[in-house]
């Protein structure tokens, strides 16, 4: 019998156990086909393979194979193929969840409750409740065979380096510091808000900024809006509160990389990629304009569209500067080449989303400020790729008709734009 034990991170007591009778794989990974199936942003659809190459009565021995984006880690060590010992750790990415492997019957059979059986996979997935003495491990552990990399110490499961405590929640680096805050990386041991232990994203608010009226607008906003948002393409909220004065949102880690940096990193993407990333927005700005009312982001730009590792889609960020519909007109917000001439104005429409597809589309296939393309023409000033050889006659027209300089002139809905980009899309 094999067996993998789910380890909680912090005092690395047993929160679940899978059990195989003489299995010769198991596959782990986020998607429901896997044997063992993680839940945990971090893991990859398929992340890793465990299979039998040798056979025995104890056991034989295994090899594991790692597909994950975010790598796996045997016993500290990065690994893409690798001898399976028995009683290893295999942790999927960095700071990600951490799994015991045993190739031995379990001896806490008394503590298993309630399994659900899995037929089609023919294992049971159960709850284990350890004693304190692995709860001890915690307080002796060296963190001695840990990747430099590792937030997560591999053999207690307690962070390696925290920063700060704010409430509940452990510092383990800054993301990012600009005008508005601080972003950090934080770790919620206690999981009171997620109802497990997890990485997430904690955003603090300036003591300077907090001083300015507009700025709190901006923050609680983004609190408020992400609050009442449920979409696979928007950070999920989780918390907000104040502490010490100052303002805090704790919000969904998303695991990759914005459209901005990884064109400056890659260069310029290939129009097949381009036009499907924007689909996925499109789809995104729908659910965001069918809003009752309808929600408006105003910063549609490539810097605040993340591509998730695991699965290569659009993640919106930056709900700062979203805005009901109908309301009354306010402070000029949105990029230089992205934003829209009625949103200059401070009169945004769920149009002006729309058209900063085009110029977005233009940065991702050029690898080029959109302003740079941006002439007049007769009256007025338009976006002029003609001479861009990766942009062909009909993704023109679409870029043309999109930034047309009257909303009324352009596509009226998220949908019916995508539909226009998936009929270009097919043609390559």
């Amino acid at each position: 019998m094999v067996t993998l034990t789910l380890l909680e991170p912090q005092q690395k007591t047993p929160l679940k156990q899978w059990c195989f009778e003489n299995p010769s794989s198991i596959r782990i990974g986020r998607a429901d086909d896997n044997d063992v199936v993680l839940s945990d942003s971090l893991v990859s659809r398929h992340h890793l393979e465990l299979k039998q190459v040798s056979f025995s009565s104890s056991g034989g021995s295994w090899q594991v194979t790692s597909q994950g984006t975010n790598g796996t880690f045997l016993n500290g060590v990065l690994v893409i193929q690798s001898q399976l010992p028995d009683n290893s750790l295999l942790q999927l990415a960095q700071g990600g969840p951490i799994l015991q492997f045993q190739i031995k019957e379990p001896t806490a059979k008394h503590n298993w409750l309630s399994p659900e059986w899995d037929k089609e996979k023919e294992n049971f997935a159960v709850p284990v409740f350890s004693g304190k003495n692995l709860a001890s491990l915690s307080s002796s552990c060296t963190h001695e065979g840990n990747s430099p990399k590792n937030l997560f110490c591999i053999h207690c499961g307690q962070p390696l380096s925290v920063q700060h405590t704010i409430r509940q929640y452990q510092v383990l680096r800054i993301l990012g510091q600009g005008g508005m805050g601080t972003t950090y990386l934080a770790w919620d041991a206690a999981g009171i808000i997620t109802l497990h232990p997890q990485l997430l994203v904690l955003k603090q608010m300036n003591a300077d900024m907090a001083k300015i009226a507009k700025a709190q607008e901006l923050f609680e906003r983004e609190a408020h809006t992400l609050k009442s948002l449920n979409h696979s393409g928007i950070p999920r909220y989780y918390d907000f509160f104040v502490e010490g004065g100052k303002k805090y949102l704790a919000m969904e880690l998303v695991h990759g990389q914005d459209l901005e940096k990884r064109v400056y990193t890659t260069g310029p993407v290939t129009p097949r990629q381009a036009i499907a990333w924007m689909i996925q927005t499109c789809d995104i700005l729908d659910y965001l304009h069918s809003q009752e009312p309808p929600l408006i982001h105003r910063d549609i730009k490539p810097a605040n569209l993340m591509v998730r590792n695991s699965d290569n889609h659009v993640v919106v960020l930056d709900f700062g500067a979203v805005k009901e519909i109908g309301t009354i007109p306010g402070t000029r917000i949105g990029a230089e080449g992205y934003c829209a001439p009625e949103q200059e104005r401070g009169q945004p429409l769920t149009q002006s989303d729309l058209y900063a597809i085009g110029p977005t589309l233009i940065f991702l296939l050029t690898g080029e400020n959109p302003f740079k393309f941006y002439r007049q023409r007769g009256r007025n000033f338009r976006f002029d790729v003609a001479s861009v050889p990766t942009i062909t006659p009909q993704l023109r027209e679409i870029i043309d008709r999109v930034t047309e300089p009257l909303p009324r002139d352009r596509y009226q809905t998220a949908k019916e734009l995508a539909i226009a980009l998936g009929e270009c899309q097919s043609k390559w």
